[in-house]
């Protein structure tokens, strides 16, 4: 059996013509945007629910459980892609996402909720992720970086929508509607998606599954997670429940750590993270991102707890932020195929975001809306060339039959990422929040400063990025 980045030579193929490789492009942009409503569009219908259920203690676990099952399943997905095919991991995901929809809309409780939300989430992480994989399949390095920028406008411009989509369905129809309008979008991807992905190339090998190495990251990430979404929430965080997660995740973590080491072939082969460029670029991505996400869910709690402003208007103010991010994506992305210095512009992009959300940080307690909305401009247009350059730097250091366990591996480690910083600013800010103005913006100047510090790491692994010539074709 030949596994690793030391396999023999991939099996070659017949490149795709470009209006191939664009038409499987758009046709994987649905489950892209599939994958990132889902994270968001729940969170206005959150008070609709709990009045109809009748219970508000338990609504961050429908948010919760989604986060968890879509981080803890996404390299899974990423290893079977590998082994199985793009089309086998994709219809797991539209199943579970279709089951999970399905769940949720007919759901008599809270508690069947809650469930039909964690297939939603183990859905969810394999649309994302797919979808990227794919990316990579239909196009070499130096023409995927044209593509990467439909990818990440479709993920961002989703995942803006979602909370104005959620609440205008929970108003006007019934929060059920946003489960219900999931049933069509799966049944186009399944006769649309799963046909056209048909052409596409194959990089199989005769890998293995790990299933113990499954099992066990996945009980070490939900522990993780389960502790830091409930500490401080609904235990205190020196409680014995959340000790007792703790206690899980580390242990099961060092066990994982162990199966890595040993394992014939482990689920995240250490030979991906060995190669420098995919740590830089791994790292870059987590660190940029995870940052990017904590903004986009505290930012709404810091305009209504500093700036006074109400929940409409702070949702509305937000939308510069993708907007520009949406546009500075899209025209960096070619910049990474025609240049041979293609770091520059996102590494100037990433030092200007820096400095955008450093300067929220120091003048938290002083900003005006127009300033504010001035440090989004600069934010989203510094961080747009980020997605694109990650997401090539890596695939152009993969040999193909590992490009969906090296995706998989990045989006975990990204998602992993994002969720510590959420609950690190969770604990920070929410018990600041009603307070008087002066201690909130004190606790959000000092979230501000720790989304400042991820971005500042991430530009340090930016610069250690290698700038490897992009390859014209699949070959290594």
């Amino acid at each position: 059996m030949t596994t690793g980045m030391d396999a023999a030579s991939p099996q070659t193929f017949t490149p795709l013509a470009h209006r191939e490789a664009r038409l499987i492009v758009i046709a994987m942009m649905l489950p892209v945007f599939m994958g990132s409503l889902d994270q968001t569009i729940l969170a206005s219908a959150l008070p609709s629910i709990g009045r109809d259920f009748g219970n508000v203690n338990d609504l961050s676990w429908l948010i919760t459980t989604y986060l968890i099952a879509a981080t803890a399943s996404t390299p899974l997905y990423g290893k079977l892609s590998d082994i199985y095919g793009r089309r086998f991991s994709l219809r797991i995901a539209v199943g579970c996402y279709l089951v999970g929809s399905l769940i949720c809309a007919l759901a008599p409780n809270m508690a069947v909720l809650i469930l039909g939300r964690a297939f939603h989430g183990i859905g969810g992480g394999g649309l994302t992720s797919t979808g990227m994989v794919v990316l990579g399949d239909v196009a070499s390095p130096k023409d995927r970086a044209k593509y990467y920028g439909y990818f990440a406008m479709t993920y961002t411009s989703a995942g803006a929508l979602g909370p104005a989509l959620g609440g205008f369905l929970a108003d006007y129809l019934d929060w059920s509607a946003i489960f219900w309008i999931n049933v069509p979008m799966a049944l186009v991807a399944i006769f649309f998606s799963l046909a056209v992905m048909r052409r596409l190339p194959r990089h199989d090998r005769p890998h293995k599954l790990d299933l113990l190495g499954a099992a066990l990251i996945v009980i070490s990430s939900v522990s993780f997670m389960l502790a830091l979404t409930s500490g401080g929430v609904r235990y205190p965080w020196s409680s014995g429940e959340i000790l007792t997660l703790f206690g899980i995740a580390v242990v099961f973590g060092a066990l994982f750590i162990w199966r890595l080491l040993t394992a014939p072939e482990p689920l995240i082969p250490l030979s991906i993270m060995k190669d420098r460029v995919a740590r830089c670029a791994v790292a870059t991505n987590s660190l940029g991102w995870g940052a990017i996400v904590a903004l986009n869910i505290y930012l709404p709690v810091y305009l209504q707890d500093v700036l006074a402003m109400t929940a409409t208007s702070a949702g509305l103010s937000l939308m510069v932020l993708m907007g520009v991010l949406n546009l500075s994506a899209g025209a960096s992305s070619p910049m990474i195929a025609r240049h041979r210095r293609y770091k520059i512009v996102p590494m100037i992009g990433l030092a200007c975001a820096l400095v955008a959300v450093a300067v929220l940080a120091w003048q938290a307690q002083h900003l005006g809306i127009w300033t504010f909305e001035i440090i989004l401009l600069v934010l989203g247009l510094g961080f747009g060339p980020l997605a694109p350059l990650t997401g090539v730097a890596l695939q152009n250091t993969v040999p193909p039959w590992q490009f969906g366990t090296a995706v998989g591996g990045m989006n975990f480690l990204r998602s992993l990422t994002a969720t510590i910083l959420v609950a690190g600013f969770g604990a920070i800010t929410l018990k600041g929040s009603g307070t008087v103005v002066a201690d909130s913006a004190w606790r959000f100047q000092i979230a501000f400063g720790i989304a400042a510090a991820s971005m500042a790491l991430a530009l340090v692994a930016m610069w250690l990025l290698e700038e490897k010539p992009l390859n014209t074709t699949h070959e290594r």
